[in-house]
């Protein structure tokens, strides 16, 4: 056993990929298998000493025959010992053995590890892609998409070593065979063969252009599904049930339509083999029995031809359907390769460095990014925040306060002008660096369905349980944490939250965000409506916990309810996507403008709601 587990190591199943995939079908499955050909070219190999067993198998079944012709039943066993042994030695040993090394090179080596290496290598190139990318496609789309690609290039793969390198040995080894007995007789294998390639060359391609078909809609089944499931609660809040029926319904009988397509093609397809399938016997054994009426050929001729023949058009069957899969394979292989190997629209620069911890300073300079459109986020917005300085940032929807914050994180970059964190321009240093110096907590707080302790380590994951549970306690999470019990019983730290955290109220999950960003202890904090979804109660004392982790970091806090904000060192009022007022809230209120209208109009209130009530 252990001899067999080592065989698994013959590919890394984790090696990462070099560059970007190309957009080429053969590029695209060479990027996917690059480093795991050597073992995938000694499997083919392997699987070819298999498949000529089956030459092997005929030829000695020959020579039996002969023997038994020739000798009689009297000296047999005296006369042909040698034969029965070898017979018996081919039959036990060589072929089991053969095809227990083909199985092993399959089962072992290319099957556990292929998937994950070429999954591996397209989530990892996936968690590359900008925002937008994600953005414009549903996530199931684009799960299912990576499973169907990776699981179609193993497929292919495992397929044309277990097939392909097979039945081709076959047919050689049965050639050289035939010419050994006449070579008229391989002349008609070769004729039979180039018109079953012929036909396979007629079907395949639309065969694959079905399959493709049928996959981009099996996606959009599923991508329809999810994005259902993932809205259930809107789904049942609107009474919607029956409609989110009628537009799967709708999704579903495209894809029954394709896959209709795909069943007919493929019908014909077995259809038209299996019949030239049956002619293959008739030209082989009725041609050797002319040559053996002629004098040219043995009775074991007759009973090799036979068995070869026979054996070519059982696995003409096998083959041909497996030729179907691998072309439905590389079918889907290019439905996903479409929607997977983009290229990264927000890659690092080439030669960018790793940005080292920062002390805070930003700085906006003349930064312009409206998202492709004429107008919307930012305009030629130049802001300087000094390193440690707290920062409030108010505006009415759609004024550019969210796309400030995605310009700093580089989710975005600006079209026009530049940002700059300590003097480094943000597209100059990694994206992942850039990330690590800034934690942040949103108003649409994003949990993973894992433990409770899981979320928050995600601030640091090499956090200590004691580091874990100060930032729960800091985040005033501690206490409902462990008062939490999931459905399969995980309690306090254990429980797992359900998908998107759906098992917390708004306040807990905010609180569980809250600990993970005091956790990740970032030299710039950004606050997006940090406790929006808090209680009056709770928010005191989180705003108190905030006061704690703020000290000594720079701070951009986004604000509708601006009594969140009143003690800010400076705050910035966005209008239209530029900087309209700015300076203490003192100062503010002193200058009669925007935000005293706003903090006139609130009395508790949230910024958009009072304009919106004010024109009715």
């Amino acid at each position: 056993m252990k001899a067999l587990r080592a065989l698994a190591g013959f590919i890394d199943a984790f090696r990462p990929a070099e560059g970007a995939p190309p957009q080429s079908l053969g590029g695209f499955f060479n990027w996917c298998l690059r480093g795991a050909w050597p073992p995938l070219i000694l499997a083919g190999v392997i699987s070819s000493l298999a498949g000529t067993t089956e030459v092997v198998s005929a030829l000695i079944l020959g020579w039996v025959v002969d023997a038994a012709v020739s000798t009689g039943p009297a000296g047999f066993f005296a006369n042909h010992l040698h034969l029965l042994l070898w017979f018996v030695a081919f039959y036990l040993f060589f072929r089991p053995l053969a095809f227990a090394f083909s199985s092993a090179s399959n089962a072992i080596i290319i099957g556990p590890n292929v998937m994950p290496l070429v999954l591996s290598r397209l989530h990892r190139w996936t968690l590359g892609q900008s925002v937008t990318f994600f953005d414009n496609d549903f996530a199931g789309r684009i799960a299912q998409k990576q499973m169907q690609a990776a699981r179609a290039v193993t497929d292919v793969a495992t397929e044309v070593i277990n097939t392909v390198c097979f039945a081709l040995a076959s047919v050689i080894g049965s050639a050289i065979f035939l010419i050994a007995i006449d070579a008229r007789i391989a002349v008609a294998l070769m004729v039979w063969l180039v018109s079953y390639l012929a036909l396979i060359r007629f079907f395949l391609p639309k065969v694959k252009v079905n399959s493709s078909a049928r996959a981009a809609a099996r996606a959009m089944v599923s991508g329809q599904v999810v994005d259902t499931i993932t809205n259930i609660k809107t789904v049942k809040l609107f009474a919607h049930a029956a409609f989110e029926d009628r537009v799967a319904l709708k999704s579903m009988e495209v894809f029954r339509a394709r896959s209709i397509e795909f069943g007919e093609i493929s019908t014909w397809f077995r259809f038209s083999l299996m019949t030239l399938a049956g002619v293959l016997p008739v030209l082989l054994i009725g041609g050797t029995v002319v040559l053996w009426q002629q004098g040219a050929a043995t009775a074991g001729a007759i009973a090799a031809a036979g068995a070869v023949a026979m054996r070519i058009a059982q696995m003409t069957g096998w083959v041909s359907f497996t030729l179907m899969s691998i072309y439905t394979s590389v079918g889907e292989v290019e439905d996903g390769m479409r929607t997977l190997s983009v290229p990264h629209q927000l890659a690092d620069a080439p030669g960018a460095v790793e940005l080292p911890r920062v002390a805070g300073a930003i700085r906006f300079d003349h930064a312009s990014f409206a998202y492709g459109r004429k107008r919307g986020g930012v305009d030629d917005l130049t802001l300087d925040i000094r390193a440690g300085e707290k920062l409030g940032i108010v505006g009415a929807s759609g004024a550019g306060k969210s796309t400030l914050v995605s310009l700093l994180l580089r989710l975005y970059d600006c079209e026009k002008g530049r940002i700059l964190v300590d003097d480094a321009d943000v597209r100059g240093v990694t994206q992942e660096s850039l990330r690590r110096q800034i934690g942040m907590v949103t108003q649409e707080t994003a949990m993973f369905n894992r433990s409770a302790r899981d979320n928050i380590a995600y601030g640091r994951p090499d956090a200590s349980e004691a580091e874990i549970i100060a930032a729960a306690q800091a985040a005033e999470a501690h206490e409902f944490i462990l008062a939490m019990e999931d459905h399969q019983g995980r309690k306090g730290y254990d429980a797992f939250l359900g998908e998107r955290g759906v098992k917390l109220s708004g306040g807990q999950r905010q609180r569980i965000a809250l600990a993970r960003a005091f956790l990740k202890d970032a030299p710039i904090l950004v606050l997006d409506e940090a406790t929006s979804a808090l209680d009056s109660e709770v928010e005191a004392s989180i705003q108190e916990a905030l006061g704690r982790v703020m000290v000594g970091k720079t701070v951009l806090a986004i604000a509708h309810r601006l009594s969140t904000i009143v003690m800010m060192d400076r705050i910035v009022v966005l209008d239209a996507g530029r900087i309209v007022e700015q300076g203490s809230h003192d100062q503010l209120l002193a200058l009669g403008g925007l935000y005293a209208r706003y903090w006139n109009r609130q009395s508790g209130g949230f910024i958009g709601v009072e304009e919106a009530e004010a024109a009715e």
